[in-house]
């Protein structure tokens, strides 16, 4: 099976080693997302904020594949404080519809930018 690198503007530019999404077949893997305005790079100001902006760069992406949030079937949550959990419980019932994809959340020391959420996604057409 080939590689389709997955890119879009209305998502942040992968400012590293790797692409924004990779699909192989039906299967789409969606590097992580942090709170980046794709616009001017810059993170947003507070978690509240960057919760929803790391949804809508997932969900860019996703579009982008020609696919959305509510094809995904794994989702991974980093956050440097899981008392924030609840938080993104909150965004991701504004994101994503029943039923949910299996998920992870994870508390970590640091992430890139000093970012304090971030999130990756595995998405499956038809």
């Amino acid at each position: 099976m080939s590689r389709n690198i997955i890119s879009t503007a209305a998502a942040p530019a992968a400012i590293g080693t790797y692409s924004q999404a990779v699909q192989v077949g039906t299967t789409i893997y969606m590097s992580g997302q942090i709170g980046l305005d794709p616009t001017s790079m810059q993170m947003v100001e507070g978690i509240d904020a960057q919760i929803v902006r790391v949804f809508e760069n997932l969900k860019a992406v996703a579009a982008a594949a020609g696919a959305s949030l509510n094809d995904a079937v794994k989702l991974n949550i980093y956050l440097t404080d899981l008392a924030n959990f609840a938080k993104v419980n909150e965004t991701m019932a504004k994101y994503f519809s029943e039923p949910f994809p299996a998920r992870a959340a994870v508390g970590v020391k640091e992430l890139p930018r000093g970012a304090l959420v971030e999130a990756d996604a595995v998405l499956v057409l038809g």
